[in-house]
């Protein structure tokens, strides 16, 4: 799904009114009736009061067209105007004069006025700023804003909750509407999946508005919302006649002396993956840790005890993942400089693989083109420098995925993999997943997916949707405390399982309640 920016979103407005032939304000009924029938659907009538909170903008405009559409329908409303400028638009004076119309008179709330009552069983809907937020609201109107977070009511935002900009963090945390859920107009903000902004976005849903299919189709996007959809169309079946060299070689390089396990789960997540082969190279100290915990993989080690020395393998992989426990000792970084400087295979790389790459900067032109890199947020820092904030952390990793030609996964939440100046973003996974060796185990899944043909991109983002869906899989049964890397592993399976469900019918689910 593609995520548009605050212009794209006027743009599309713009041209579904005159392809469709139109006025704004019919657009805006179009919004109107789609609030209104989520209300009407989940309140089949009852009577909490409904308090909402309209801006003199076309964000306000549609709060206003909501609630004329709730007092026809007999619900007990109670419409105030934040009359925070003298501008007005026309959508909005043509639906406060249609309010008036039937006898619905708003209260104009300013400075001077008290602030409302509003009760924790009723239902505030906000409506006071939309997406064209540029600055933080002023002082009142802020004071306002806290008033209504304290009441403890159920608080719908119509698009996007007052306060939040698109484009940049929030400057006041107490000038932003807290929303129990939000209602956003035909695609999600990417303020909804970045850690500083997306506090405020934790419940949201898409309402189709009718904006036109062409310009949907056709408009290119700098992000995408990657969900199984999106996953399910690169997936490469198996042959019938295929064998394990049909799907690739892995070859997981890393551990040292205490860390051999993270070698294990990178491993483990590329034979789950689909793997034909999976080798490991590690230091001797590896070598029974690994080969009795699992069998499948085949190993080989570096000559020295307790660190990976060198990279002497005796073999030809598909693919390498390198770094998951890999330590920095000088034997070790010099012995993978030596290794990338002749090395011909795709790379995956990861943790101390990073690090040593982030305190060697000419290293990067080692790389080959479309090497991934899986870094979390400190690694990430090391590698593009500080950020002031989480919009400019995703421009200068984007500057970095482009300067350096590779594929960046910033590992997070909301997982984004950055490619060639894109972004996707990905919807699978929980806050159990913040857990030691969980990144480990991505690795190892991205490195089996390339070994089986897919290209690094999409490795990297079929790779990351999996992870998390296995994730979600396995803290179905052991909660998001208990949840391990391990276990993730072993849920690969169910993920690639779960690509291919189709959702049940509601009548399916009612017979399996009872």
């Amino acid at each position: 799904m593609k995520i548009f920016t605050g212009e794209q979103i006027y743009q599309a407005d713009k041209f579904t009114i005159k392809k469709q032939q139109i006025t704004s304000d019919e657009l805006m009924e179009r919004v109107a009736v789609q609030i209104f029938n989520w209300l009407h659907l989940r309140l089949q009538g009852a009577q909490p009061k409904i308090h909402l909170f309209c801006g003199i903008g076309n964000n306000g405009g549609d709060g206003l067209a909501v609630a004329r559409h709730l007092q026809e329908h007999g619900y007990n409303i109670e419409v105030y105007i934040v009359n925070y400028n003298e501008k007005r638009t026309d959508e909005f004076l043509t639906n406060l004069k249609r309010l008036k119309d039937r006898n619905v008179w708003p209260n104009f709330l300013s400075e001077e006025t008290e602030l409302p009552q509003i009760g924790r069983e009723d239902i505030v809907v906000d409506a006071i700023f939309g997406i064209g937020l540029n600055r933080t609201p002023v002082t009142w109107v802020a004071k306002l804003m806290t008033h209504i977070n304290k009441t403890e009511a159920f608080i719908l935002a119509v698009d996007v909750p007052s306060g939040l900009f698109l484009n940049k963090v929030v400057e006041d945390p107490n000038a932003i509407i807290q929303a129990n859920h939000i209602l956003t107009f035909q695609s999600p903000k990417l303020a909804f999946f970045l850690p500083q902004t997306g506090i405020y976005c934790n419940q949201w849903e898409i309402i189709d508005i009718g904006v036109d299919v062409e310009y949907l189709t056709v408009t290119e996007t700098e992000y995408t919302l990657i969900s199984k959809n999106e996953v399910l169309q690169s997936y490469i079946p198996r042959e019938k006649f295929g064998h394990k060299g049909t799907y690739g070689h892995s070859l997981i390089i890393g551990g040292s002396y205490g860390k051999i396990g993270a070698t294990i789960l990178a491993a483990k997540g590329a034979l789950n993956a689909g793997s034909g082969l999976v080798s490991a190279f590690l230091p001797k100290c590896g070598y029974v840790p690994m080969q009795s915990s699992m069998p499948e993989i085949m190993v080989q080690t570096a000559d020295n005890d307790t660190i990976v020395s060198d990279f002497n393998f005796d073999l030809e992989p598909t693919v390498i993942g390198v770094g998951p426990g890999l330590g920095k000792e000088k034997e070790t970084v010099t012995a993978f400089v030596s290794f990338l400087k002749q090395n011909k295979s795709p790379l995956v790389i990861d943790a101390d693989a990073l690090n040593i790459l982030s305190e060697n900067k000419e290293l990067f032109s080692l790389l080959p083109e479309d090497s991934v890199l899986t870094p979390h947020p400190k690694e990430l820092e090391r590698l593009v420098g500080k950020w002031d904030n989480d919009f400019d952390k995703l421009e200068k990793a984007k500057l970095f995925s482009v300067e350096h030609k590779c594929v960046l996964v910033i590992k997070g939440a909301h997982t984004i993999v950055l490619y060639k100046g894109k972004g996707f973003i990905n919807t699978s996974g929980n806050p159990g997943m913040a857990t030691a060796g969980s990144g480990d185990v991505l690795t190892g899944v991205i490195t089996g997916l390339i070994a089986q043909g897919y290209p690094q991109v999409v490795a990297a983002i079929f790779g990351v949707y999996l992870h998390g869906s296995a994730g979600d899989l396995a803290v179905e049964s052991l909660g998001y405390q208990s949840l391990t890397a391990s276990n993730i592993a072993n849920s690969i399976g169910g993920a690639f399982i779960e690509l291919f469900k189709r959702p049940e019918a509601p009548q399916q689910q009612e017979q399996q309640k009872a």
